[in-house]
């Protein structure tokens, strides 16, 4: 993760551009220190959450460590433990939150998007929720939070289909707050984020 904190903002941005930002153990672990550290320091007036490379926010967990990090059921309450607290570290965050989304927001990207209070992409955004095609269930936390946003109906066919979305049906649906160009998502979330500091 690269944590850097500017005009009143933290920014907590994914740093596995070759993995497309997907998320490890330890990557939940800092983030929750990163957020925790944030919330009781009164320059940190609001918190952005994004990914590195311009491919991906978060295209999910990184399944290539489930063999060693869900190998049972032991470690896979584990797993869980750890994927919670950062989830509930950014969704209890008591200042306001942003995902800024490029490229793939697939899985545990869309766990962490849902997880804050505004959202704002790039029009190459691609969304979904791929686990049913893995054969894995959500948690009611992470489906609530989500069915919250858009709705029952609509996050029931994200979950049954495995389908993507495109920036537009996601802006569509009121998944997310704004679609910008490549060029202009960074002027665009930092106009919210000036906006934020300044109330």
């Amino acid at each position: 993760l690269i944590v850097a904190d500017d005009h009143h903002a933290r920014s907590i941005t994914m740093r596995r551009p070759e993995k497309k930002n997907a998320i490890t153990q330890a990557m939940y672990r800092a983030m929750s220190d990163a957020i925790d550290s944030a919330q009781n320091d009164p320059e940190i007036r609001c918190l952005v959450v994004s990914g590195s490379g311009g491919k991906a926010f978060v295209s999910g967990a990184d399944i290539s460590q489930f063999e060693s990090e869900r190998a049972n059921a032991e470690a896979q309450v584990r797993y869980d433990a750890i994927s919670k607290e950062g989830y509930e570290a950014l969704y209890d965050f008591p200042k306001p939150t942003i995902a800024k989304i490029t490229g793939y927001c697939i899985g545990g990207g869309m766990n962490l998007a849902a997880c804050c209070d505004l959202r704002y992409c790039n029009e190459g955004a691609r969304f979904g929720v791929p686990a049913a095609k893995l054969g894995l269930g959500y948690g009611f936390l992470r489906i609530e939070r989500f069915s919250r946003i858009v709705g029952l109906p609509r996050a029931m066919e994200f979950l049954f289909t495995a389908k993507q979305y495109s920036s537009k049906e996601a802006y569509d649906m009121g998944l997310v707050h704004g679609v910008a160009a490549d060029a202009e998502l960074d002027s665009m979330v930092d106009g919210i984020t000036g906006a934020i500091a300044q109330n």
